[in-house]
Order: C-alpha cells, then structure tokens, then sequence
C-alpha cells in the first residue's frame, strides 16, 4: 500500500477512526467519520429528552388536566355573570321604557282630554256670543282649538309618544330646521346613555314638552274665561246703566221679574236682611259658572232692555222744536195762571206724530178740549196722550210698537194754532214729559 504524502502547509494529517469488526474467518471494518458520532450522540440527547418529557407528562399530566379545566370554569363562570348583568340591565331598562311608554300615553290623553274640552265649547260659545252681539255687547273672537274627532278616539303611540307630541306642538321640523342651521343637537332627539352626564334625558325632555302643552291649552282657556268675563261685566255694566236712568225717571226695576215699581226708600236693615235653609253649593266648573254668570247677565239685560222699551221714553215729533213745557204758565185764553198737563211741540199740520212706547190705544177720538186724542196705556199704570190731532190712524185696541204714526198734527180742541200737545200720566196724575224725553236721549245708545 502506497503512503500518500503529508501537507508540509497544515502539518501532520489526523488519523480516522476505524472500526474492526471479526465474525469467523471474515473481517470487516468501519471507518467511524467525525458527523456519524455527532449524529449518533444527537439521537441519543433525543431519545434521553424524548424519555424525560415522556416521564415528565405522565408524572404531571393530572395536574395540567386540573388546571386547564379550572381556567375553562373560571371563564365559564365569567361569561355567565357577564351576560346575567347584561340581561338585568336590559329588564331595568326595557321596564324603564314601559314605565316611560305608560307615563307618555297617561299625559297624551290627559292632554287630548283637555283638548276635547276646549274644543266641545265652541257651540256654548257660538250661542252665548251671538246672544252678546244681539244684545250689543262686543267682544274679540274667543280662540278655539283646531281638533280632529277621527283622532280623537286614538291612543297614543309607545313608541313614537314624543314624535306624536312634536307633530301636536309643531315642534319636530321648527327645532330640527334650527339644528340644521346652527349644527346643535334637536332639542327633541334621542340622547344615548354613553353621552355627557349634562345631556337631558327623555324622561325629561317628555315632562318638559308636555309642560308646554298644558300652559299653551291653559292659556287659551284663561283667555276664553277671561273674555267671557268681559262680556259679563260689559252686560251687567249695561243694566245697571239703564236700571240708573230707570230709577232717576222714578222707577225701580225688579231684576227678578223685569216689573216697574215705584221707587220706595229702604232702610239699611231691610237692604241687608237675608236667609233661607242650607243647600249644598253646586258642583261646576270654573268654565260652566262663567258661562252661568254671563247667561244670567244676558238674561238680565234682556229683560230691563224690553222693560225701557215698553216705557215712552221716544219723541212724539222727531225734529220739533218745544214751545211750551210742563208745569204753571199764563192760560192763553183766560189770561190767568194755571197748569199745563204736557209739553207742547211746534208741528205744522200734517206732520206724523209717533208713539213715544209700545202699547195698546184705549182712546181714540174726540175729547173735549184736547180735540182729536189718541191715548195709549204702557201698562205699570203709565198712559201717553197726544191731542189736537188732525187725523186719527189708529183705533181702540190696537196694539202699537213704539215709533209708531198715531196720527197727525193739526190745531183741533183747545189751541191757539197747528201743534202737538203731549201727556205723559202716572196712574191717572200728569207727570213732566221731560224727565221721561231727557231718560230716552241717555237710553238710545243703551237700547240701539
């Protein structure tokens, strides 16, 4: 065998491992190269690992089946108080929104209750106001809310309590066309529970909407009352004006039965007497009392109205002058004082002469020295005479309106010349005209 020569660069070359094995006559052999023995070591560190972590698994494999097991409990158990305070927080806040949802619906028909009620007294109002304006008594037009009957009978929505309340206020596209201007949130929108502590809640923003409601229907019906009020004191101020120059003419008007009497002096302890049995005081509203009070006052106008109209309170001969009036004076034919009964009015023959109040004629003709004489009886014992009268256009029995011709002026009877002369008698004594001429001219603007 030849010997390879050695590297004089790196020196001596290192000598392999051989590995001699012998079966018998045969002899085999193995050079042993430096990468088997490290592979050989490596699969023995293997197998030594392998047999610890074997070893290791099954001395532990309990305990880590234990603790993986309790970790899965652990966040079991976690989940599951997670989603019971979840589902406890959605019951509080469903009950919340029922809650919400009944208080919503309560005030809805509470306020559609108030609305029905304003809106049912258009008829009493229509009535009692055309009443007012027969009778003169002017007023602004009382408001009356617009309702709609088909939506009367409606509940109110749950879910959209507060949209319906916007559409009822006219709130919803006013306040959303401003947050569109100014960029800030609709006063009326729905605030999440993850905004600022400060933002109002719907509770809220419902009291405070329904608040505005109820003081825009209470100040319309403040209105109506106030106004019908109004009307009640311009009628009561209106009697009592014509019942002031009723009693100066020397008549007492009986507001119970609308009847004349004459004016009697009472003492302070009969103007002041009172009584009767206890009843129980009538259980009305404020709005049915006013309409009480203001019918009442109608009633009583009314009824002092007709009362002054029956009374001769008109002018015999519109447009004439007075010649002569009532009281002592020089007789004309005897030349000596005596009484005139009347008032005389200067008339030129022809001229109509006109009834002074309503009533029925219970003379009509010749009388002595008054010539041709109409007297009309007035009733409460007052009686109107108009003498001197060329022509006669009524009979006995007639029922005349006041201002209506009785006739027309001449110069018939006891006179000097064409004129009208003019009575006025109080259960059969002659009264001054004058009082009742002077009481008509204040009455036109009270009767008219």
């Amino acid at each position: 065998m030849s010997v390879l020569p050695q590297s004089r660069v790196f020196g001596k070359r290192s000598q392999k491992h051989v590995l001699i094995l012998a079966s018998g006559d045969r002899i085999r052999h193995m050079t042993v190269r430096p990468w088997m023995a490290a592979l050989a070591v490596c699969f023995i560190c293997m197998l030594s690992i392998g047999y610890l972590l074997a070893t290791t698994y099954l001395v532990l494999r309990d305990d880590l089946i234990g603790a993986t097991m309790a970790r899965q409990a652990r966040m079991q158990h976690d989940y599951e108080d997670r989603i019971s305070a979840l589902r406890a927080q959605v019951d509080r806040v469903t009950s919340r929104q029922l809650l919400d949802q009944q208080v919503v619906e309560d005030k809805v028909e509470k306020l559609l209750e108030q609305q029905v009620a304003l809106s049912s007294r258009r008829g009493k109002l229509d009535s009692i106001l055309e009443r007012a304006e027969d009778s003169g008594i002017s007023a602004t037009k009382i408001p009356i809310p617009a309702f709609n009957p088909a939506k009367g009978g409606q509940r109110a929505d749950a879910s959209g309590g507060v949209s319906a309340i916007e559409r009822l206020m006219g709130l919803k596209q006013t306040e959303t066309a401003d947050a569109a201007k100014t960029g800030a949130q609709p006063a009326l929108a729905f605030a999440g529970t993850t905004g600022t502590p400060l933002r109002e809640t719907m509770s809220d923003r419902a009291d405070r909407l329904f608040s505005k409601v109820t003081l825009s229907l209470k100040t319309i019906e403040q209105e109506q009352l106030q106004r019908i009020q109004n009307l009640t004191v311009g009628a009561s101020e209106t009697a009592d004006a014509i019942g002031t120059i009723l009693e100066r003419t020397g008549f007492d008007i009986d507001h119970d039965t609308a009847g004349l009497a004459p004016a009697l002096p009472v003492s302070d302890e009969q103007a002041s007497a009172i009584g009767g049995p206890f009843v129980e005081p009538e259980t009305t509203s404020v709005f049915e009392g006013s309409l009480i009070e203001l019918d009442q006052a109608l009633e009583r106008l009314e009824k002092v109205r007709t009362t002054a109209r029956k009374l001769p309170f008109g002018n015999p001969s519109p447009g004439s002058d007075i010649t002569s009036r009532f009281g002592n004076r020089n007789d004309p034919f005897l030349g000596r004082l005596a009484l005139h009964a009347g008032v005389d009015f200067r008339a030129s023959i022809g001229t109509d002469i006109r009834t002074t109040g309503m009533g029925t004629v219970i003379t009509a003709g010749r009388n002595g020295g008054y010539g041709n004489m109409v007297e009309v009886d007035h009733g409460n014992g007052l009686t109107t005479r108009y003498a001197h009268l060329s022509e006669i256009l009524v009979n006995v029995g007639d029922k005349v309106a006041a201002g209506a011709v009785v006739g027309r002026s001449g110069s018939t009877g006891r006179s000097t010349g064409p004129h009208l002369h003019y009575e006025v008698r109080r259960n059969g004594n002659a009264v001054d005209p004058m009082r009742f001429l002077n009481a008509g001219m204040k009455l036109v603007t009270y009767l008219n």
